[in-house]
């Protein structure tokens, strides 16, 4: 009996020939403008890794957004070199830009600090299992290196992180998240006094 050769259908090599083109704009895009990291530790809990959650988070950040050091602001959840030890990389949130007044948590020794130019003052919204900027004060902005623009994984948490708001009604476990959400966002920002914002007349 004669053997019959095998020729993959058109169908079938669809996928494969589509994956080949578009791997190389895939690594560009990953290597030059965004990166994909997998969320360890809990230091921003409960926002990312939450613990009612089975899976680490996935989260997609731009890299793009940081060549121009400006661009990242309060609230913004930046990855960044350790100023400890730049062989490390943190996730933490962007709490006070240059010329804002924070107070402090311990163990920061003084009670108030106010963030000098290109400097910003970052936290993990969870402080009892954060190092940052408490511990090792202001960063520069020269350290950042990403900031988060949304997550891809677990599917139920996929999509922006929104600014929390306040619940209008509910009372099961998402409105006492929500609820729980503004609380923290409201504390953190309590403790920051805007930069003063010089305002220049029109000329007459």
């Amino acid at each position: 009996m004669q053997n019959k050769r095998w020729f993959p259908r058109a169908g079938a090599l669809r996928t494969p020939l589509r994956i080949l083109y578009w791997a190389p704009l895939g690594m560009v895009l990953t290597t030059h403008w965004y990166n994909v990291r997998v969320i360890s530790g809990p230091s921003m809990q409960p926002t990312l890794n939450p613990e009612w959650s089975l899976s680490k988070d996935y989260a997609v950040f731009d890299k793009v957004a940081v060549l121009d050091k400006q661009d990242c602001h309060r609230e913004d959840i930046i990855t960044f070199k350790s100023p400890l030890d730049p062989k490390y990389k943190l996730i933490k949130r962007i709490v006070a830009e240059e010329g804002d007044t924070v107070k402090t948590l311990p163990p920061y020794p003084l009670k108030e600090v106010k963030i000098p130019k290109g400097y910003v003052w970052v936290e993990g919204d969870d402080p009892f299992n954060s190092d940052d900027s408490n511990m090792f004060g202001p960063v520069p902005r020269a350290l950042i290196e990403s900031k988060l623009v949304f997550l891809i994984w677990p599917p139920s948490r996929v999509g922006k992180l929104e600014e929390p708001k306040l619940p209008l009604s509910g009372t099961g476990p998402t409105f006492r998240r929500a609820m729980a959400a503004f609380e923290r966002a409201h504390s953190r920002q309590s403790r920051v006094t805007p930069a003063a914002k010089i305002v220049i007349p029109e000329s007459v």
